[in-house]
């Protein structure tokens, strides 16, 4: 199942399931049950939602609507807690100069820093090192903690694209990269929101690609994880709760915009695409200020 957040022509706070890709088609939970919650974060954190949303989808006679007349917004807009990990990739960590880690670089994203698919990423007034990141994320399901490598996975409800845009000067005045990393919207979150059961096992051997105006920047595979989403999970919550809702975002393959020479960033007019094999492509352009 595919599902989506968006808001309806009175700007009201929608969540969509995609029942047709080639066609665009998707039908509104609403339609299908006007007792549901009108948010995902609700519907996660409702007992028994997603397989009601399945089963009413899988039989439903409501008339579908075409996902070219909404506006996306973030997958999932207030999560608690967006957690990301830094140096995910052997090869991008060897690109920035770091060695082979021996702990992921956690930090944190505030919901201010996000926006949505075909939404734009903002280019602060202050900087012109706005970058670009492709990373995988997953959204967690249930409450969880001091999980092992055993039952982690049991925790995802789904997973979904981010770009972890970046403002690499700022990220760099700091030993923690948290403020280079929470610039108002500047990370793009979306459009899907896509079940376990529609991919590998824990997200394993999926492409991961970002494309800049057309142009390949970046083609990396979560099997080359250091940290797989079960490691991943295990880690954190050895330390915290995670809650329906929060999203944990899991790092970006080589061939960012810093590292190359010369230095590749974003602008006013660009348009930032990222794909990931079996979830979709999140789409961004880029505007200024």
């Amino acid at each position: 199942m595919r599902l989506f957040s968006y808001q309806d022509q009175h700007k009201n706070k929608q969540v969509g399931v995609l029942i047709n890709a080639s066609l665009n088609q998707f039908l509104s939970v609403a339609d299908l049950d006007p007792s549901l919650p009108k948010t995902l974060l609700e519907i996660i954190a409702f007992s028994g939602a997603l397989e009601k949303i399945q089963h009413l989808a899988a039989n439903s006679k409501v008339v579908p609507q075409n996902i070219e007349a909404i506006s996306f917004i973030p997958l999932i807009d207030r999560p608690g807690k967006i957690i990301c990990l830094g140096l995910n990739y052997a090869d991008h960590a060897k690109e920035g100069g770091h060695a082979r880690p021996e702990y992921p670089g956690f930090f944190m994203r505030g919901p201010s820093s996000l926006t949505g698919h075909l939404q734009a990423i903002i280019r602060p007034q202050v900087s012109d090192k706005l970058d670009y990141e492709a990373e995988l994320a997953f959204i967690v399901g249930k409450r969880a903690r001091n999980l092992t490598l055993d039952n982690a996975l049991d925790c995802v409800v789904g997973y979904s694209i981010f770009n972890d845009g970046s403002i690499r000067d700022y990220q760099r005045k700091s030993t923690q990269w948290t403020i280079g990393k929470n610039f108002d919207q500047t990370g793009g979150f979306g459009p899907y929101l896509v079940t376990p059961d529609e991919l590998p096992k824990g997200a394993h051997g999926l492409q991961v690609q970002t494309r800049l105006n057309g142009k390949t920047m970046q083609n990396g595979n979560t099997k080359d994880f250091l940290w797989g989403i079960a490691e991943t999970i295990v880690l954190i919550t050895e330390c915290m709760t995670l809650e329906p809702g929060d999203v944990v975002i899991t790092g970006t393959p080589a061939g960012v915009g810093y590292a190359r020479t010369p230095p590749v960033f974003m602008k006013q007019g660009d348009l930032c695409e990222i794909e990931i094999e079996g979830i979709g492509i999140l789409a961004n352009p880029i505007m200024d200020a």
